[in-house]
């Protein structure tokens, strides 16, 4: 199963959206306003202008993955957006839009923003408070290619993502250029591609048509990995640290800019030119 662009994180923006137009009327109708409706018009003209300055923000920031990537910058679902972009043109439209004559809808708008902002910030605590919480990295035996025992703790000592993929899964195919770039650009980090569910000969049949050079491929048959690390939709990535913490995860597919961002942000690794 794959959720495609619509990844839970997209899912979380959408409700906190949505609670934002429900506060913004709510407080228009206690102010008994002629139209009501308009407030809550006002902040989702705001808010759309914030995602497009956000995710335009986001794009100039790691301009360098997406020039070599273009179709990327479509693919919303891997979390790209720049909040400190997004945020003061969301104010600043609702600010404008609601000059002179529908300067009464100004505090109803700006009402709902900041119950939308809250409810994120919540959110994304709640999800640092979970991820204390999760299993450290699964303490696995799977097989290599070549029919050899691995386990998933032998590269601890160093930052490790461990990416869970299928070869029916479209977005996992499209990802796997990514992920080989990543092995190639940043060696200090244990990017390990774990299959779930495929026999030996579909996994060798579709790394030998896909013409890439991929390092650390494992098989997990019996899908164990899902199983321990709690993933429910393919594909998933795993961010942990040198002693096996779980950082981060991300559903769905990953683009280079997404990749290079969590790089970064979880293990202070510096962005790196790619290479053609």
């Amino acid at each position: 199963m794959s959720l495609g662009p619509f990844s839970l994180r997209v899912s979380l923006v959408a409700a906190a959206v949505l609670l934002a137009w429900i506060v913004a009327g709510a407080l228009a109708r206690r102010r008994k306003l002629e139209e009501p409706s308009a407030a809550s018009g006002l902040l989702l003209d705001a808010v759309i202008a914030g995602f497009v300055a956000a995710r335009l923000g986001y794009i100039l920031q790691w301009w360098p993955e997406y020039r070599a990537a273009p179709l990327s910058m479509l693919a919303l679902g891997d979390g790209g957006f720049a909040w400190w972009a997004g945020l003061p043109v969301a104010v600043l439209v609702l600010w404008w839009r609601s000059r002179k004559a529908r300067a009464g809808l100004r505090l109803p708008a700006l009402g709902g923003l900041a119950a939308g902002l809250l409810a994120w910030a919540l959110v994304l605590h709640l999800g640092t408070a979970l991820r204390q919480s999760v299993p450290p990295l699964p303490d696995l035996e799977l097989e290599t290619l070549a029919g050899e025992p691995q386990r998933l703790d032998a590269h601890l000592g160093r930052p490790i993502v461990v990416n869970l993929w299928a070869t029916w899964c479209p977005p996992c195919r499209r990802e796997m250029p990514v992920l080989a770039h990543a092995q190639q650009h940043w060696p200090e980090v244990a990017f390990l591609l774990v299959n779930q569910g495929d026999e030996r000969h579909l996994v060798d049949d579709f790394l030998a048509r896909s013409g890439l050079e991929l390092r650390d491929v494992l098989l997990d048959p019996a899908s164990r990995t899902m199983q321990a690390s709690g993933a429910r939709v393919l594909p998933t990535t795993l961010f942990f640290d040198a002693q096996g913490r779980l950082l981060d995860t991300h559903v769905g597919e990953l683009s280079r800019a997404a990749l290079a961002d969590r790089l970064q942000r979880r293990y202070g690794l510096a962005p790196r030119q790619p290479r053609e």
